[in-house]
């Protein structure tokens, strides 16, 4: 068959095409690169232990530099490693924070930091006392969709300082009562906003104290809910002004 000019045309456009897909593929990774391993990640909600704030199904942006970086924050890529953490701005009380397992740093928990270095941090009849005050605890109504099991009731919780969110409770547990945790030096105590329905920190034998090292980013933003659940209403965060 006589090859026309027509059908060398075609030839020609369907390898620039191809050539063009090819260069926006390999300046693509590494722009993906930079993005995930420094600036956000995405990750899903797999468990209850944040809600209200964070329901099964969510899916969150991480900004993995509001904490500066660890050898962590380049996972799964892992091709750095150093001790510590490079460029870091500290969390503050109540911010919703991913971290490594300190036991196994393939698992990824999000939870919220009630205590820093140094903090005294003990729950009274499933009160947080922080240094030895209580924190101001304030009983409050969600809509219809957020008691989806019997007998959980809403508190607003305010930190010193005034921060304050939305935690669960579904009365009296083990767990309403604990010893005091004095928290190290470069380490978190972390706390999930179900608190009787949450691995955290309160439990040294499973996650315990969070090294800062361990810390990968805040949580910035949910983006979608894959269950269905509206990721519009969600009990509102306090910050205060500055």
């Amino acid at each position: 068959m006589e090859d026309t000019v027509e059908n060398k045309k075609s030839r020609t456009r369907k390898w620039k095409v191809f050539f063009l897909a090819l260069g926006f593929s390999l300046l693509g990774l590494p722009v993906l690169f930079v993005v995930r391993s420094l600036l956000f990640q995405s990750f899903n909600i797999p468990s209850a232990s944040s809600e209200p704030n964070l329901m099964v199904g969510d899916y969150v942006f991480v900004s993995k530099f509001a904490y500066g970086y660890s050898k962590y924050s380049f996972s799964p890529f892992n091709f750095f490693s150093f001790e510590g953490r490079t460029g870091s701005r500290l969390p503050q009380r109540g911010d919703l924070t991913v971290f490594k397992d300190p036991r196994d740093v393939r698992i990824d928990y999000i939870k919220r930091v009630v205590g820093l270095p140094g903090d005294h941090i003990q729950l009274i009849n499933g009160v947080l006392n922080i240094n030895g005050s209580p924190v101001q605890l304030e009983s409050i109504e969600l809509p219809p969709e957020y008691y989806d099991q019997a007998g959980v009731k809403f508190y607003r919780e305010t930190l010193p300082g005034g921060r304050s969110y939305v935690v669960g409770d579904f009365g009296e547990t083990a767990q309403d009562n604990t010893e005091e945790y004095v928290v190290p030096a470069k380490h978190y105590f972390m706390l999930g906003d179900s608190r009787d329905n949450s691995q955290d920190s309160r439990f040294l034998d499973k996650i315990g104290y969070v090294p800062e090292e361990n810390l990968v980013g805040r949580v910035a933003m949910i983006w979608q809910n894959v269950n269905g659940f509206s990721i519009l209403n969600r009990p509102e965060e306090i910050h205060p002004k500055p």
